[in-house]
């Protein structure tokens, strides 16, 4: 019983640091969560520079509406901020999504919701 506890511990201790590492490696901030329709929402990610670090994918990823892009990253000599802008978003929930990919992997990711409002 003793092993099983220390186990789950040593699980749930490990994914805590790759989520504090995570966060570390990419952050979104937003001016505001709640915008009108058509929105223009200007998205603001912070990525902290890495010779790993290859692509920024940003998604807002809504109830009836995708959009993404991608930027492509320079490793060490990238700068740490990086604005995106969403036209036209229609009304919805959406879920804003930040990635960090390596060549081989994803990174890191952050989170960040907000809200568009019908007229």
């Amino acid at each position: 019983m003793k092993r099983r506890t220390v186990a789950l511990l040593v699980v749930l201790a490990a994914a805590l640091v790759a989520r504090v590492a995570a966060a570390d490696i990419v952050e979104i901030r937003l001016h505001g969560h709640y915008f009108s329709e058509p929105a223009t929402v200007q998205i603001t990610v912070m990525v902290e520079p890495d010779a790993a670090n290859r692509v920024l994918r940003v998604e807002a990823d809504g109830d009836q509406m995708y959009r993404s892009t991608d930027v492509e990253l320079s490793g060490n000599t990238e700068s740490r901020v990086h604005t995106v802008e969403f036209r036209n978003l229609e009304a919805g929930a959406y879920v804003l999504r930040a990635e960090v990919l390596s060549a081989d992997k994803v990174r890191a990711v952050a989170t960040s919701e907000l809200m568009v409002t019908g007229r």
